[in-house]
C-alpha cells in the first residue's frame, strides 16, 4: 500500500464530485483532498497504481495533477 501525493487545481466540491467518479476503482483503497491548502492537495492510497497513472486520469479530465516530492 502506497500514499501518494499530487498537486492539483481542483478548487471546488463539484470538481470533487467529477473526480469522485474519475478514481472509483479497486486500485485505490481510498483518497482525499485538502481544498484549504493553496496547492489543493490530492492524496491517493494505492495497491498497484503508479503516479503517473493518477496524474494522466486527471489530466484526461481537464485538471492539473503532479505528483509532489517527498
Amino acid at each position: 500500500m502506497e500514499v501518494m501525493v499530487f498537486k492539483t487545481n481542483v478548487r471546488k466540491t463539484r470538481e470533487v464530485s467529477k473526480v469522485k467518479r474519475l478514481l472509483t476503482m479497486p486500485a485505490i483503497i481510498g483518497w482525499n483532498f485538502d481544498l484549504d491548502d493553496c496547492d489543493n492537495i490530492l492524496r491517493v492510497i494505492s495497491g498497484g497504481l503508479s503516479p503517473r497513472k493518477i496524474e494522466s486520469i486527471l489530466q484526461s479530465a481537464g485538471f492539473f495533477c503532479q505528483e509532489l516530492d517527498d
